[in-house]
């Protein structure tokens, strides 16, 4: 198997990513991949963000995973700061073959390097398999989530 890089996205990464963001159920009913422009400009707000590290996994010179790590300095825990997994996908071809693992693995790395004392990350309630996928991980399901549409 070709070695995989985890590096730091660029502009000429964002067609794989939302490809990648839309190539699943939930995926394919909120993302629009022919028109990259208001993915363009989400993607210079994070690249201008010292706290946002979104990352691409590239094997063979081919996009082939990406997460978003988000970094949260808070009051709670002692003042803890945090990490949040966003965003986490894995293209088609690779599904299966531990890449998911590695990136995971990538981001629990590099949350202590930047001193988090927590990593969390949410998971959509009908992902049954990435929940188990998580657990298996050391994530523990500690929490129920909310969200509210604006």
């Amino acid at each position: 198997m070709n070695e995989l890089t985890i590096r730091r996205a660029t502009g000429d990464d964002l067609p794989a990513i939302v490809a990648m963001l839309a190539d699943d159920p939930l995926g394919a009913t909120r993302e629009s991949p022919d028109d990259l422009t208001p993915y363009r400009t989400a993607f210079d707000r994070l690249d201008a963000d010292p706290h946002q590290h979104l990352v691409v996994a590239e094997r063979a010179g081919r996009t082939v995973g990406t997460l978003q790590l988000t970094v949260v300095p808070g009051l709670s825990r002692k003042g803890a700061t945090r990490t949040i997994i966003e965003g986490v996908r894995v293209h088609s071809d690779e599904r299966g073959s531990g890449l998911g693992t590695e990136l995971i693995r990538w981001a629990v790395q590099r949350s202590r390097e930047l001193d988090a004392q927590l990593v969390q990350l949410t998971s959509d309630i009908t992902r049954t398999d990435a929940h188990r996928f998580y657990e298996r991980l050391g994530f523990v399901p500690s929490h129920l989530g909310f969200k509210l549409a604006l």
